[in-house]
């Protein structure tokens, strides 16, 4: 069966109170549209179209950057949730198959649910996503008989009995693509807010003959994010969820309330990871490491029995390979290191190459940036780097070669070479003590000036 998705993404978000996109507000690091999209992906749709609204630019740009294949429309007047889907016609015109209308600000419908749709969808012609809501509040209703879904009732619409129904619509909804289009071109706007409601497509579907039904789900899924507030009890959640997977896969973490992950943040068995680390986006750790407290972590692969932190920063581009240690106030960007290679102290190692059981000393700096082009240094295998040297790149530095501790290495370190490059110590005899008098004298005569 071919799947298409049509994620709307088009409304302000006015209550976020905020000049971006309700649907690019971030949650555990990537827009929450993004979010949506990985859980349309698991099911290796055919077409992705994005309806885009408000900041429909951004969104665009936000789309595209998660998947260049998808197709972001424009709803240039918002007029209801089937007029919006109703944007996505043109790109969807001549496919044959499934559509699944997910939205951009509920980020939480899992990969398991929407397929239980598409299997409900063999026996039905219709099938909309319920949830037993613990407080119904305003949302719509799902007027049902047995299995059939007979119409989905908006709140301001309802009237005190079916209010008083718990079965509650999501909004998602798989259909038939052709079916689904036909249906949208006889929606109405004769209802109270004056829109085109989706919710009007099981009794269009009805009134063909047509079945209609409802799977149904935990309300966790259906979560919506319309304000901060709610977007940071959808942060606790993720959190919460993300935490209890770690546990389950075999992670060690002695204070997991203070550990943050991000969407897509994998985590090998019997990895520790220590309180207070934060793992932004695109951040692989196979199995066996040990991540330190106060540590974070962003676009970078730690290999199996690294040691990192504490209070250490893996920036993105950083590859370590296996047994790598780097230590406390080291920071790392686009950085490939060997095997058993050490970074213990308080170092910048960035647009750099590291070969295997190397040791870089404390206060190595890789001097990368010349204010306008990123140069590269290369370490070889078994280097020292002694403490406090600058690596003015672009600089190569031979296997099992050596740079003197407040070394400034300005060119090429040859293979098993020992390179200083510091001025040589001066000491005067008794000049400390004749120019602390001098220094003491003039601050007296200052004194009494003033």
């Amino acid at each position: 069966m071919d799947i298409a998705l049509v994620i709307l993404a088009a409304g302000k978000g006015s209550r976020m109170n905020s000049d971006l996109p309700k649907v690019l507000h971030p949650l555990a690091g990537a827009p929450l549209l993004v979010h949506a999209m990985q859980a349309g992906a698991s099911l290796d749709p055919k077409h992705t179209v994005i309806v885009a609204g408000h900041g429909a630019d951004q969104v665009r740009a936000a789309a595209l950057s998660h998947d260049a294949t998808c197709t972001v429309v424009e709803q240039t007047e918002q007029l209801g949730t089937a007029h919006a889907a109703d944007q996505a016609r043109n790109k969807l015109q001549g496919f044959e198959g499934t559509v699944i209308i997910l939205y951009g600000d509920t980020p939480f419908v899992t990969a398991e649910t929407l397929g239980a749709m598409l299997k409900a969808q063999q026996d039905a012609d219709v099938v909309v996503l319920g949830f037993e809501a613990a407080d119904p509040a305003r949302y719509g209703r799902l007027v049902t008989e047995g299995d059939t879904l007979l119409k989905i009732v908006e709140y301001k619409d309802a009237t005190d009995e079916e209010r008083s129904i718990r079965l509650c619509n999501s909004g998602v909804v798989a259909c038939d693509s052709r079916l689904l289009f036909e249906m949208l071109s006889e929606i109405d706007n004769d209802n109270a807010a004056g829109e085109y409601y989706l919710t009007d497509i099981p009794e269009r579907a009805r009134a063909r003959g047509l079945r209609a039904t409802v799977v149904r789900c935990d309300e966790s899924e259906t979560l919506g994010i319309n304000t901060r507030a709610e977007l940071a009890s959808a942060e606790a959640a993720f959190q919460a969820r993300a935490r209890r997977d770690a546990f389950e896969n075999g992670v060690t973490m002695p204070a997991p309330e203070t550990v943050y992950f991000a969407f897509d943040t994998v985590i090998g068995r019997d990895t520790v990871v220590e309180p207070h680390v934060i793992f932004a986006a695109g951040v692989t750790v196979e199995s066996g490491a040990t991540i330190r407290s106060f540590s974070h972590l962003e676009g970078c692969h730690v290999a199996r029995g690294g040691v990192i932190g504490p209070y250490a920063r893996l920036r993105p581009g950083t590859e370590l390979s296996e047994n790598v240690r780097v230590g406390n106030f080291v920071e790392m960007k686009n950085a490939r290191v060997g095997t058993g290679t050490k970074v213990n102290h308080l170092s910048y190692v960035g647009d750099a190459t590291l070969g295997e059981r190397s040791n870089i000393g404390a206060g190595t700096i890789t001097c990368n940036y010349d204010g306008v082009m990123k140069h590269h240094t290369h370490i070889g295998d078994d280097v020292f780097i002694g403490s406090n040297t600058m690596l003015v790149a672009p600089v190569h530095i031979g296997n099992e070669a050596m740079t003197g501790s407040g070394s400034v290495i300005t060119s090429d370190v040859e293979p098993e070479a020992l390179a200083l490059a510091r001025a040589p110590q001066i000491e005067k005899p008794g000049m400390a003590k004749k120019l602390f008098a001098m220094l003491r004298a003039k601050k007296a005569q200052q004194q009494r000036g003033s």
